[in-house]
């Protein structure tokens, strides 16, 4: 008997490949520089202008990302691709700087506040709604629409949808910067001084200064204007203060972040439900039983706030669809201090990769680890914790997960209440990661209009 068919995914490397030939493996996906055999070791080393070393160990994993998170930062690579987007926020900034920014932040998003959003995700779920059943019946493409979708929110619950927020040109020149400026860069790879310019990165310039001083018009308006109704996340960042030292973010730093949260908050959401609404259109049955749920808490009505712990296999959808396709597909740390991984040396310059997509696919991890199965999330006998990792761990896990997941509830269960999602022969989605593991040549699928 035929094993049954498997969701997309990436071939992985084979064979051992030189500089240029990374490079230009790279610059096309960078999953593709992957060795398979990261799916089936703890750890695996080598070089390729740099001594470089993929963990996919837990317990080595927990030790760079929690117990000795200082001699662990970001690399080089990372921070050159997106300082020039999000200077020295939360996401780059290390050590003390990094401390200060997360304990004044922490706050904008507790449940309380993050649950008081919740109306603006579910109204966004509802426009999504009509706007698909407005263009069918016929082949749309749900990435596109999921990114419209979480663009909506993210400007909405960071500027309350006005105040005079170019919401298209950011938008604009979020898309041209990764576009164009996120492709790896050999300087990159070589660990070449930062001073030296990026070939492709010098294009971007002036659609990031747009996008800067947009923010910080909007950041100085509300500041004389100050906050009425519920605190968007400008208002709670205008508020927030280090508990320690009672500092507050400047205007730049305020910016910094904001586009963070704006670049990060949406594009990663709008890919978990990319990939989500493919994986329920791969597999009908499990897309049945997840409509079934959501129709029986919600009936004809938009999923809200409140039904999103109502909601466990819709969740546990979500859950593996950043399993199998985790929007930060690949991270890499530079080692600052000797060390040892898995019995192997580590050496201070090391490039520290944890190749995340091999981690949720790695055969000692994961039964079955290519197969869509939701039911492993609402099983008790979960894997290990750090063998998981969707939104990071440890004291850097990404502080707007809880956002981003009930984001993401709301709107794939209002969505699957209401349409049947079918494939497009022809059209299935590749797994491509520049800076984010995208669906290349968007998730196309008919959606039938089940209210209609």
């Amino acid at each position: 008997m035929p094993a049954p068919p498997l969701p997309v995914r990436v071939p992985l490397v084979t064979k051992p490949m030189g500089v240029w030939a990374s490079l230009q493996a790279s610059r096309r996906n960078l999953l593709s520089i992957i060795p398979e055999l990261a799916t089936r070791q703890p750890m695996v080393s080598g070089r390729t202008g740099k001594r470089w070393h993929m963990v996919m160990d837990p317990g080595a994993i927990r030790h760079i990302l929690k117990d000795h998170l200082n001699d662990y930062p970001k690399s080089l690579v990372t921070k050159n691709l997106l300082k020039p987007a999000i200077g020295e926020s939360l996401f780059i900034a290390e050590g003390a700087e990094w401390r200060w920014q997360r304990r004044a932040s922490a706050p904008v998003f507790s449940f309380r506040n993050v649950r008081n959003l919740a109306p603006i995700m579910t109204a966004a779920a509802s426009r999504s709604a009509d706007r698909i059943a407005s263009a069918g019946p016929r082949a749309i493409n749900l990435f596109d629409e999921m990114v419209t979708a979480t663009f909506d929110i993210i400007s909405d619950v960071t500027f309350s949808g006005g105040d005079g927020f170019d919401r298209d040109g950011v938008h604009r020149a979020i898309d041209a910067y990764i576009s164009d400026a996120g492709k790896i860069s050999l300087f990159d790879i070589l660990g070449l001084p930062d001073w030296l310019p990026r070939p492709g990165r010098l294009m971007s310039g002036s659609g990031l200064r747009d996008m800067k001083r947009v923010a910080d018009e909007a950041i100085d308006r509300r500041r004389q204007a100050g906050t009425e109704g519920i605190p968007d996340l400008l208002d709670l960042l205008l508020s927030g203060e280090d508990p320690e030292t009672k500092r507050h973010m400047s205007t730049a730093e305020l910016r910094d972040n904001l586009l963070t949260f704006i670049v990060a908050g949406h594009e990663t959401t709008a890919l978990s439900l990319s990939w989500a609404l493919y994986l329920c259109a791969f597999d009908q049955g499990i897309q049945d039983r997840a409509r079934d749920e959501a129709r029986a808490v919600l009936g004809d009505r938009p999923a809200t706030g409140e039904d999103v712990d109502k909601l466990p296999l819709v969740r546990a959808i979500l859950d593996e669809a950043l399993r199998l396709y985790p929007p930060a597909a690949m991270v890499s740390r530079t080692a600052q201090a000797p060390d040892e991984l898995c019995g192997r040396e580590i050496r201070p310059g090391d490039t520290v990769i944890l190749p995340i997509y091999a981690l949720h696919r790695h055969k000692l991890l994961w039964e079955d680890p290519d197969a869509f199965r939701p039911e492993r999330f609402t099983h008790p006998d979960k894997a290990d914790r750090y063998a998981y990792l969707p939104f990071g761990d440890g004291p850097r896990i990404c502080i707007g997960a809880s956002f981003a997941l009930q984001e993401a509830v709301i709107i794939l269960a209002t969505l699957l209440a209401r349409f049947r999602f079918t494939p497009v022969a022809g059209r299935e989605p590749e797994p491509v990661m520049i800076l984010t593991l995208r669906p290349e040549g968007g998730v196309w699928l008919m959606a039938e209009d089940l209210a209609g």
